[in-house]
């Protein structure tokens, strides 16, 4: 990407800016997961704010869809508790919009099942998708061989389409999803669904090492992370590190302050990455067109799909 002169970059661009910074200071990204409309919509964007002044690097936003076949127990019935508060597409994506408005300038992943977007019609979702201020999309159950069609559209707007592989994924696999990413890679530390585990897989070093040998492209980790812990560990060996089920367990834990509680984990998250003194003071919202100061070095093409579905 270019760097001389005053410049917006791409939503893409902007996810490989912030890996970029969490590097330059000698850690992983942290990368939040919350169910867009859980437990409503207003808790839901209070959440995700919080989690943006906390720490959080990237944030996933998760679109609520009715058989979310990746996800485990705890982010199944989040999604089914903000589809029966009325969440759908267009709410999603207006939801969007008002976090952009409310000063949240992380790079945002919209991660939601195909059916909904494809029934929305790819093209016109992308468009809405740009339009709200989303980087890019992960797709779970979207074959790499199938993707072709919203692959181009989001690379049209300039946008990211993050695949996954799994520790079962083979080595064409992973020369295959090398070669179409952008972004970064959704590791998937585990066999499995989503939801926090009490320790990280014994084959997880070999795993990160197998597709670091075939791409430059950021690798991020999901799947079974709850502890700062576990955060350390994953984030010695990943350029990212993302928490879905425990976030969400710590907002059910705390009905009366769910917003706090959210920052309070996610900044122990941070602290776990790289001890940083008042970290929940660090953040400073900024113009939701600002470009972000350092540019990725790497290359910004990456991507992939699995074969089965794992969890995060």
């Amino acid at each position: 990407m270019n760097l001389e002169g005053p410049q917006t970059y791409s939503p893409v661009e902007q996810i490989a800016s912030a890996f970029a910074l969490a590097k330059v200071d000698g850690r992983a990204a942290l990368m939040p997961y919350f169910t867009l409309g859980y437990p409503d919509l207003e808790t839901s964007l209070a959440v995700i704010e919080a989690a943006a002044r906390s720490g959080a690097d990237l944030i996933e936003l998760g679109m609520p869809f009715s058989d979310p076949l990746a996800d485990g127990p705890t982010i199944q019935r989040s999604t089914q508790v903000a589809l029966e508060q009325g969440m759908n597409l267009k709410r999603c994506l207006a939801a969007v919009q008002t976090l952009r408005q409310r000063g949240v300038t992380q790079p945002l992943l919209l991660m939601g099942y195909y059916n909904p977007i494809l029934s929305y019609g790819l093209k016109a979702f992308v468009a809405a998708a740009a339009a709200a201020g989303a980087n890019g999309l992960i797709v779970p159950d979207l074959p790499l061989e199938e993707a072709a069609e919203l692959e181009s559209e989001l690379q049209a707007a300039r946008m990211a389409l993050v695949y996954m592989l799994a520790p079962t994924s083979t080595p064409a696999r992973i020369a295959a999803a090398a070669q179409h990413a952008s972004g970064f890679l959704y590791l998937v530390s585990l066999t499995g669904v989503t939801g926090a585990r009490t320790g990280i897989s014994a084959g997880l070093a070999d795993f990160v090492g197998r597709v670091r040998q075939a791409t430059d492209v950021p690798v991020a980790v999901g799947f079974g992370i709850a502890t700062p812990e576990q955060a350390q560990t994953v984030g010695k060996l990943a350029d990212g590190v993302i928490v879905g089920s425990a976030l969400i367990n710590t907002v059910d834990q705390n009905p009366a302050t769910p917003a706090e509680a959210a920052g309070a984990f996610v900044a122990s998250l941070r602290r776990g990455l790289t001890p940083t003194p008042n970290l929940q003071n660090t953040y400073t919202p900024l113009a939701s067109n600002a470009p972000l100061a350092v540019a990725d070095p790497r290359s910004a093409a990456g991507d992939e799909s699995y074969q089965g579905f794992l969890g995060c």
